[in-house]
């Protein structure tokens, strides 16, 4: 596993209803290699990390566009104004299935949230589905968290109670 400094590490649990940890990477160790320092997201602690089977590396666009040792492509449109980025993360454990939605954003702190699904033992083992239904079940929830956090803004610029509904 390679790493650059500002890079993000993801530790994703392969034990199911375990939390997803990512995090800046700050230092790495020789060639790019761990242990690297990290600041975790859900939390802002700094510490050395030692990677496992469970942690991957992703990538952050460099200056001039592209990630290290990939071609740039050509820009058809104009550059987004912001970019947020939506991470699902399935895990399956003999008839459920979890979804973990890791929001990346300019949004303060990480949004981290999750759906599940069941089957029922008289439905045919089917695990797409499961999947499907945990993931748009996280996303439900992603959605809702943010349409919460905008009304709280907007409460509070305002000075009054503010709902939004989806």
């Amino acid at each position: 596993m390679k790493a650059e400094v500002g890079d993000r590490i993801v530790v994703a649990s392969g034990t199911l209803h375990r939390p997803i940890r990512d995090g800046e990477i700050l230092q790495t160790g020789a060639a790019g290699g761990g242990p690297y320092l990290v600041r975790w997201s859900d939390s802002g602690n700094e510490s050395l990390f030692f990677p496992g089977p469970d942690a991957h590396v992703e990538h952050v666009e460099r200056e001039g566009g592209g990630t290290e040792g990939q071609p740039v492509e050509a820009e058809t449109r104009t550059e987004p104004t912001k970019r947020w980025r939506v991470d699902i993360y399935l895990y399956e454990d003999q008839g459920s299935t979890s979804a973990n939605a890791v929001l990346h954003s300019d949004v303060p702190g990480p949004l981290d949230v999750r759906g599940e699904a069941r089957r029922s033992p008289a439905d045919p083992d089917m695990p797409t589905v499961g999947d499907e239904v945990a993931a748009a079940r996280a996303l439900r929830q992603l959605a809702d968290r943010l349409l919460e956090m905008a009304s709280s803004d907007l409460s509070d610029a305002e000075g009054r109670p503010v709902s939004l509904s989806g």
